[in-house]
């Protein structure tokens, strides 16, 4: 279970270095925000640039202190503990580039069950079964330099498949992959679902995943303005500019989406 209680995150405060400090201390990004992200649950962070969704849940791992308010993890807060809190909250980032570390595609994968302790033989697994799913499976021991930005973004999702988190938030996961990788990266969401992680989808276009979520909260100017099922809040994300498919359905989480298929 992830906990938001209160949370608000300011920019520009005075002594932070930033230029749009105000009597207010500093320019808000998300504003009094609780919000509860139960174990297994698939939701969608939703809401236009400069929504406040990203500096949220980066409050989820510590990546973001927030200026008031608190956040737990698994019922521990997250300011007690950031490493438990790490890898227990997998992270993607929109831009790769924020968290690809090593040279080469294995090592970049094997970095974070290497700082779990993980024996040899786990790490080898663990990065065999991301780079997988995400179609890079036999990659190992390419460049990360000589990568595509799309093939470098499936690299870090398998960078945070491989650390096996409890919840696992994607920020915009789906830019620059092409259909294939789509796919793969889909399944491996609703697989990771029905296994019970905890599945974050950071996104203003629910167009992949509408049809895979058990809810879709929505941001504006730093607060929660949609908490719903998808069919409601598909109704009212386009006032937020946030893109819905034209048409879903409602079947399980487990179930393939619409368009979709078992078949390899």
């Amino acid at each position: 279970m992830i906990d938001a209680t209160g949370v608000t995150c300011r920019y520009g405060r005075p002594g932070s270095g930033g230029s749009d400090a105000d009597d207010g201390g500093g320019l808000v990004a998300v504003d009094d925000v609780t919000l509860s992200v139960p174990d297994g649950e698939f939701l969608i962070v939703a809401g236009a640039n400069g929504s406040g969704k990203t500096t949220l849940v980066r409050t989820f791992n510590g990546l973001v202190e927030p200026d008031a308010g608190t956040v737990s993890v698994n019922g521990a807060p997250v300011s007690d503990d950031l490493v438990a809190a790490r890898s227990a909250v997998g992270m993607v980032f929109q831009d790769p580039r924020d968290q690809l570390v090593a040279a080469t595609v294995g090592a970049d994968v094997a970095f974070g069950p290497e700082n779990l302790g993980c024996s040899h033989a786990e790490i080898d697994r663990r990065v065999a079964d991301a780079l997988a799913a995400v179609n890079m499976a036999g990659r190992e021991d390419e460049r990360i330099a000589s990568l595509s930005g799309g093939e470098r973004e499936r690299v870090a999702i398998a960078g945070a498949l491989a650390m096996e988190p409890d919840h696992l938030v994607l920020d915009e996961p789906f830019t620059g992959l092409d259909e294939p990788a789509r796919r793969s990266v889909l399944d491996r969401l609703r697989a990771l679902r029905a296994a019970g992680t905890s599945v974050i989808v950071v996104t203003h276009d629910l167009r992949d995943v509408l049809g895979l979520a058990d809810r879709v909260v929505g941001l504006s100017a730093g607060r929660v303005a949609v908490d719903a099922a998808p069919r409601e809040a598909a109704e009212e994300l386009p006032e937020l500019d946030v893109r819905v498919p034209a048409a879903f359905d409602d079947r399980p989480a487990d179930a393939p989406a619409a368009g979709e298929t078992d078949d390899p």
